[in-house]
């Protein structure tokens, strides 16, 4: 019998459950639900489960990194802001093992200097920024090569 490796977690960090409210013109004007169905469908496409967070609390992200290899077979960080300077985040995700991908909504490397630097850098498989939703879709092929088949 062949145990399925297809449940990805896609956290969510400070600020994403007021994401419609924030500037349309560099986030995209979704809600954190309309964004999470998106994900959701791309992900069943690929034959993958998508499982998703999202907090406030830093303490409780690195809680929820703490526990996610039970739960989950890789990961898709948006950590939002505190991925230019959480060390406790990044030292949580090193903890768990799983493959993991960064994504952000927006062109980090074309904003203010302090979003160039990501605390994720040599932690994840890869990094994508700037493509908007799209850039969760790609976050998921990549993590789906990377499972292989789930059946």
């Amino acid at each position: 019998m062949t145990i399925a490796r297809n449940r990805v977690a896609v956290l969510h960090g400070v600020n994403f459950d007021v994401l419609d409210r924030r500037d349309p013109e560099i986030y995209g004007g979704l809600s954190l639900n309309e964004l999470e169905g998106k994900i959701s469908d791309w992900a069943r496409e690929l034959g993958l489960e998508a499982i998703f967070f999202q907090t406030n609390s830093e303490g409780e992200y690195c809680e929820y990194l703490h526990r996610l290899a039970d739960t989950a077979d890789a990961a898709i960080l948006n950590a939002g802001a505190w991925t230019h300077y959480s060390r406790a985040i990044a030292d949580a995700l090193d903890l768990n093992g799983l493959p993991a991908i960064e994504v952000h909504l927006s062109d980090v490397e074309a904003r203010e200097d302090w979003r160039k630097v990501s605390v994720f850098d040599g932690l994840v498989r890869a990094k994508i920024s700037g493509k908007g939703p799209e850039g969760y879709r790609e976050a998921l092929e990549l993590i789906a090569g990377e499972l292989g088949p789930s059946a």
